[in-house]
């Protein structure tokens, strides 16, 4: 499954205002931005291939029970009334008007036009359909179009992974800060975002932050989210373990790896270490581009136990030369920051300052490259709703 869509309806009470969508979004987190956004609400979504889930934040926090509806991926008709539905239904268990509707919904999408185009599990919307300026048209409102790995991405890096590092790292005594992050969910398909020093990367054409097209690190000439998806999981389970699988899912092959459900214990462990395998592969390039902290999250990644092991050797994987040297693919050191024994060598400050020759001064000399990759605390969903608020109130502040 590709990234999704993500589209944000802005309503102002003085004034209705469409907004054009940038290639570029910086958020805001200092405490001046949060006071004059603690009276708006945003509606938000996190649009999957089974479930629709709506729900509400407020100063970055859900304020609402969510909601959970049933995909509709085959009738045009059927999945609009459903969105209609959900956020009307959120809407009315509020007592102050939202600023923002915001949901992801699978792409590939003409982001800033609000255009849906030929999704491989959403058939309803082949040949292109127009859902952002229909939804306008509806409440009113005008759309924001943007998609789930880069909003799941940006919601890490402003209140998720990227806070989280830098303050284990203050709280360790070291000096060292980051700021870039990248973001990848494990799920129906293999989705990822990247942020910036606090912007968020979308590229030209939308693209900026794709990996589930690359080469995969197994098999070059197929995609990489053939070895890094839910379809994935079930296929090597399958071919390593000989069995008819019927309607296990991850969950349940999770299980199957863990020893609490019958089955192929080392079938269920490779099929997971294959997913990190490959997901680490197609990761080196994006870290040596972006040089930064790494957060997983989505379904699958529940079984970090297995898949992170995968990644590490990955990450670890030399390459040659013509001449017989063997260098690292990475320049920094990867560390997995669930490892408590590499947390802690994560956390250590290795800088020095050095002497600058014939003075008396002395400046920071960053001695170790190194990154963590660490697995998502506030779940995909939270994330991406995180960031869907973000952008809406960035956007109504533009």
């Amino acid at each position: 499954m590709r990234k999704s869509t993500f589209i944000s309806l802005t309503l102002q009470v003085t004034k209705v205002e469409l907004l054009a969508t940038a290639t570029t979004f910086e958020f805001k987190t200092n405490e001046s931005d949060i006071m004059s956004n603690d009276k708006k609400i945003v509606l938000t979504l996190d649009a999957g291939g089974t479930n629709f889930v709506f729900s509400a934040i407020c100063n970055n926090e859900e304020i609402v029970e969510p909601v959970r509806l049933k995909a509709v991926t085959t009738d045009t008709e059927g999945c609009l009334a459903t969105l209609v539905q959900g956020f009307t239904t959120i809407k009315e268990k509020l007592d102050v008007e939202p600023v923002a509707i915001s949901f992801a919904f699978p792409g590939p999408a003409d982001y800033e036009h609000g255009v849906i185009g030929d999704l491989p599990n959403f058939p309803s919307f082949r040949g292109g359909v127009p859902l952002g300026p229909y939804l306008e048209s509806v409440f009113g409102i005008p759309v924001f179009v943007n998609n789930d790995g880069n909003l799941f991405a940006y919601g890490e890096a402003l209140a998720g992974a990227l806070p989280r590092v830098n303050k284990a790292l203050e709280e360790a005594g070291c000096k060292r800060r980051y700021k870039n992050m990248i973001g990848v969910t494990l799920g129906t398909g293999f989705g990822c975002g990247v942020v910036i020093d606090k912007v968020l990367l979308t590229g030209d054409n939308g693209c900026g932050g794709d990996v589930w097209c690359m080469r995969n690190g197994m098999y070059p000439f197929v995609i990489a989210e053939e070895s890094v998806s839910i379809r994935a999981v079930r296929r090597v389970y399958a071919e390593m373990s000989h069995e008819e699988i019927g309607d296990l899912t991850p969950k349940d092959i999770g299980e199957i790896a863990n020893g609490t459900r019958p089955g192929n214990m080392k079938a269920a462990q490779e099929s997971f270490r294959q997913l990190g395998q490959v997901t680490a592969a197609a990761l080196v390039n994006v870290l040596n581009i972006v040089d930064g902290i790494v957060v997983i999250g989505g379904g699958v990644s529940a079984n970090s136990k297995w898949i992170l092991p995968g990644m590490m050797e990955e990450f670890a994987r030399p390459a040659g030369t013509f001449t017989g040297n063997l260098l690292p693919t990475l320049q920094s050191e990867v560390y997995n920051f669930e490892d408590p024994e590499q947390r802690k060598a994560f956390l250590e400050d290795k800088d020095v300052f050095v002497n600058v020759p014939h003075t008396d001064k002395k400046v920071l000399y960053q001695a170790q490259r190194k990154v963590a990759i660490m697995v998502s605390e506030l779940g995909a969903s939270k994330a991406i709703n995180l960031g869907a608020y973000n952008f809406a109130i960035n956007q109504i502040e533009k």
